[in-house]
């Protein structure tokens, strides 16, 4: 899989885990995690390279740790079982 189809994967799944994913402009950062009316939002700039951001999704459900119980594809654990070593 390429950066691009690891970030299509780990986006839906955040959405599968009840996060909303927007794509925005945003300046000087590629995205974050924060809370908007009371639902959690993922924010990813559109600017920003695939594999920047695969990481910092991926960075975002290894703190929420409810991955464990969710299938997914082995080339998207293994990314997220990389990731978590770097």
């Amino acid at each position: 899989m390429n950066d691009q189809q690891i970030l299509d994967e780990l986006e839906a799944l955040l959405e599968t885990l009840g996060v909303r994913v927007r794509h925005e402009a945003l300046e000087n950062s590629p995205g974050g995690m924060c809370t908007v009316n009371g639902r959690c939002t993922m924010f990813l700039d559109v600017s920003a390279q695939p594999s920047d951001l695969a990481r910092l999704c991926a960075g975002e459900l290894r703190k929420r740790g409810d991955v464990e119980a969710v299938y997914l594809k082995p080339e998207v654990r293994r990314y997220l079982e990389k990731t978590a070593s770097d």
